[in-house]
């Protein structure tokens, strides 16, 4: 939330400066477009998208952005694409990059709350000294020098180590224990080391093609491969930590970057130097299975970078993972901005 407040207190001094990334590489460009150029927004169910604003806008700690939370609070739902359409504006924001969408999902884990024969691979809390510096050690350092043994760090042991390092990737997950409860699990920090995709290498290695790989594809690799299967989940040198929530009602999705549960398409997960959290987001992606829906950016990713780049929540459990394995695709998004925030952005002569 601190890195939100920074963002919208930028954008309301008028520049919009919070929208460049570090170092300034890449060229922003935005652009205001009318509601009637978003392909397929009359179709869509708005009363869903607001339902989904309204879980996270009340944390939103900026005027304009707290008022229109409380016209959120205060609107027919039957009536929420004319709320929209009133006190939003559309703007495209690109950075030169072509437009990519993923899907992510909430996995289940089997696991114990104690080590056993079966139960081998620890979900891990994060140690206090990684805390206080930027890049603590890799993942192979991490889990071959034993700096995490003997700590009681240990949330839960699971029996599938890629089923581990995917549950990383997604950021939070439920482990099913042996007596038929479980633990809900949310990101609880990293080591602050740059994601690196395994499918991306299994691709460079000309073990695959880059259309023949998917999350499953590369689970049952390392299974077939267990030493090579090994080495390849350690060419990712980020690692996660998660902390136990036990707050949420088994009915609620995860937690996202705002704390808040994320909706089941409905929620993206964004990169907030670009789309600042808490905002409606039009989304238009392509592919096999065309999406046209008014999200709401409620969350992050350590691989979510890119002004048209964005993770789509498809909800929790194995057929979930299934759907949001095979997303990849192209497309646009467009952010709806608090009017007087939207024209900020534009030239001056515009």
């Amino acid at each position: 939330m601190r890195g939100l407040r920074r963002a919208l207190c930028a954008l309301a001094l008028g520049a919009g400066a919070y929208l460049f990334p570090q170092g300034g590489q890449a060229e922003i460009s935005y652009t205001m477009l009318s509601f009637a150029q978003l392909e397929g927004w009359a179709d869509d169910d708005h009363e869903a998208a607001l339902g989904a604003f309204l879980q996270t806008c009340r944390d939103l700690n900026d005027p304009d952005w707290r008022a229109l939370c409380a016209l959120a609070n205060e609107q027919d739902p039957k009536a929420a694409r004319g709320f929209f359409q009133l006190f939003f504006r559309p703007v495209l924001i690109e950075d030169g990059a072509p437009a990519l969408f993923t899907g992510y999902f909430e996995p289940e884990l089997s696991g114990a709350r104690r080590p056993s024969s079966r139960y081998r691979y620890p979900v891990y809390r994060q140690p206090p000294e990684s805390r206080k510096i930027s890049q603590w050690l890799t993942r192979r350092e991490l889990l071959t020098s034993g700096v995490m043994e003997g700590r009681g760090l240990e949330i839960a042991w699971v029996d599938d180590p890629v089923e581990l390092f995917f549950l990383q990737i997604q950021g939070s997950g439920r482990i099913r224990l042996p007596d038929g409860s479980s633990i809900r699990v949310g990101y609880g920090g990293a080591n602050g080391h740059e994601y690196r995709s395994i499918g991306t290498e299994l691709v460079r290695r000309g073990i695959y093609n880059i259309h023949q790989v998917s999350a499953a594809v590369i689970k049952r690799w390392v299974r077939r491969n267990p030493l090579a299967g090994e080495d390849l989940l350690m060419h990712n040198p980020s690692y996660v930590f998660f902390r136990e929530v036990s707050r949420i009602p088994a009915s609620a999705g995860p937690l996202g970057a705002m704390n808040r549960s994320v909706t089941t398409l409905r929620s993206l997960a964004v990169d907030p130097r670009f789309t600042p959290l808490g905002a409606p987001v039009w989304l238009e992606k392509d592919g096999a299975k065309p999406m046209r829906r008014l999200m709401i950016a409620q969350d992050t990713g350590s691989a979510i970078k890119g002004a048209q780049r964005a993770d789509v929540f498809f909800g929790s459990g194995d057929e979930a993972g299934i759907e949001a394995g095979k997303l990849r695709d192209p497309g646009r998004m467009v952010v709806l901005l608090p009017i007087q925030r939207a024209y900020a952005l534009l030239p001056g002569d515009y």
